[in-house]
Order: structure tokens, then sequence, then C-alpha cells
């Protein structure tokens, strides 16, 4: 895939590979839509992806909430006519043990790790269809040393992994592309990688 005006919509975008890939994709051409919950942190990614000659449009909504995300994609479409790209990076991850954490806390984690992520596609997925087609990647991961305390975070990432194997047997036909990808030191380049060759 050529990145070039492609648009690309990454939520969680304000920091971590949110960020990383933003500007990575930025420096390639794309056009950024930018979502956080939050608009200090993404609201200086996109003044940064600017200064430097880009393209990215900042959506400030919780992906939580239905409303919220519907209204995201409506006003995207109106801003960029489309979506080529969609990678949910959106994620909370408290720490706390089993038994010691809140009820809340774990609602949370899977409010946005799960649910944000089924909402998203779900809305640019139905706007994809209508434009011929897309890419949709999600960012997962495999507990390793020291994940005692956040089993909330990789049990919601082990359910999005597989959302996305579902979702791939179903929109691959669609001409949307599914598919998750492990967040590692090489998240960057291997992301970049997967898209070129979608």
């Amino acid at each position: 895939m050529e990145f070039k005006d492609k648009v690309i919509l990454i939520t969680g975008a304000g920091k971590g590979a949110g960020k990383a890939l933003a500007e990575a994709l930025a420096a390639r051409g794309a056009k950024l839509a930018l979502n956080d919950i939050s608009p200090i942190n993404v609201e200086a990614v996109a003044a940064g992806i600017v200064q430097r000659g880009g393209l990215a449009k900042v959506f400030v909504e919780d992906v939580a909430k239905k409303v919220a995300v519907q209204a995201m994609v409506n006003n995207l479409e109106d801003e960029f006519g489309q979506v080529d790209v969609l990678i949910n990076h959106a994620n909370v991850q408290p720490k706390s043990a089993l038994i010691e954490m809140d009820e809340w806390d774990w609602h949370r984690v899977y409010d946005v790790n799960v649910t944000g992520a089924f909402l998203v596609t779900q809305s640019v997925a139905r706007l994809m269809r209508v434009k011929g087609g897309g890419v949709i990647l999600n960012l997962v991961e495999e507990p390793g040393r020291g994940a005692e305390k956040e089993a909330a975070y990789y049990s919601s990432l082990a359910s999005l992994t597989k959302i996305s194997e579902v979702a791939a047997q179903e929109l691959n036909p669609l001409g949307i592309r599914v598919a998750s990808i492990e967040r590692s030191a090489d998240l960057v380049a291997n992301a970049l990688k997967f898209l070129e060759q979608a």
C-alpha cells in the first residue's frame, strides 16, 4: 500500500505506539485522523506533524461510547471523504491484582480495549464497504514477565485477537483486510511492512 494521500485513522494517538505510528505514517505522506479521549497529547502530536509539512486532524472522542464513535466517523468522512486504514490502538492498562481490582477498572479496560475497537471497526467498516475496501489493524500483546496485576489488560487483548480473526473472515470478502499485530520494539517497522503489503 502506498501511503501518500491515504487517510489513516489511529485511535489512542496521543502517546505510545499510536503516536509513533502517526509520525511514521505522516512522514510517508499519509493524511492522519488522530483520535484520543484527551486533547492535550494528541493535539501536540498533530501540531508536530503539521510543522513538518504533514496533514493531521484531531478527533477527541471516547471510543467506548457508540454515539461518540459514530459522530467521529461522520466528522471524519466530512473532512476527508473516506478512511483507507484504521489502526485500533486506544487502550487502558491498570495495574492491580485480581483480588484487589475495582470492578469499575475491569469494565473500563474492556469498554476501551474491546468494545471501543469493536465500535470503531463497525463504523469504519461500513464506510469502507461503501468506498470499496480498506485495512483494519488491531494492536495486541501477549503477557510476558512482570505481567502480574494486568489480567484485565491482557485478557482484553486476547479477546481483541479473536475478534480480529473472526472479523477478517467476515470483512475480507468486502475488500476489507483485518489483522492483529503484536506490540513490540519493532511495532512501527512491522506495521509499516504489513500496510505496505496490504
